[in-house]
């Protein structure tokens, strides 16, 4: 579902009722764990962190006038979708994630290439995530992006 929000408020007040909540502590448990150099907007029409031009001039090279994107969170029609770039870059962070997912949560997990879907609610792994946060600077994010699109 897209929504046409100008901040990250806006786009939770648009959600369903039932869905604020999660999204609103979804949301601090990213800005409490993220490393600085990060920023936090909206992004593709999602609640998004990622590098400022500011700090990468270059911003993102499929649109330079976009700020390099990290992570990102939607809700969806059957669930809210946490975006993580390190999941789909560092192999080891993937890896990291999918072993350590099954002691957070008891439903099986679903996720693409640097999609997790959660669709219970209820079943957010708030604290792997939070942790999640914690594994790549602005710095660290900026050199591996570097060293993939050459």
């Amino acid at each position: 579902m897209q929504y046409k929000a100008s901040s990250p408020e806006d786009y939770i007040n648009q959600v369903p009722e039932e869905r604020q909540d999660a999204l609103k502590k979804l949301r601090q448990i990213i800005k409490n764990n993220l490393p600085k150099g990060f920023e936090e907007g909206i992004q593709y029409g999602m609640i998004g962190y990622y590098v400022p031009h500011s700090k990468y001039p270059n911003g993102y090279h499929c649109n330079p006038k976009e700020p390099l994107p990290f992570i990102s969170f939607a809700s969806q029609k059957n669930s809210i979708n946490l975006y993580h770039s390190g999941i789909y870059a560092v192999p080891e962070i993937h890896n990291w994630f999918v072993s350590e997912y099954p002691k957070h949560c008891k439903l099986k997990l679903d996720m693409g290439k640097s999609c997790v879907r959660f669709k219970k609610l209820e079943q957010i792994p708030y604290e792997l995530i939070a942790e999640l946060c914690t594994k790549l600077t602005a710095d660290e994010w900026i050199d591996i992006y570097e060293t993939n699109i050459k």
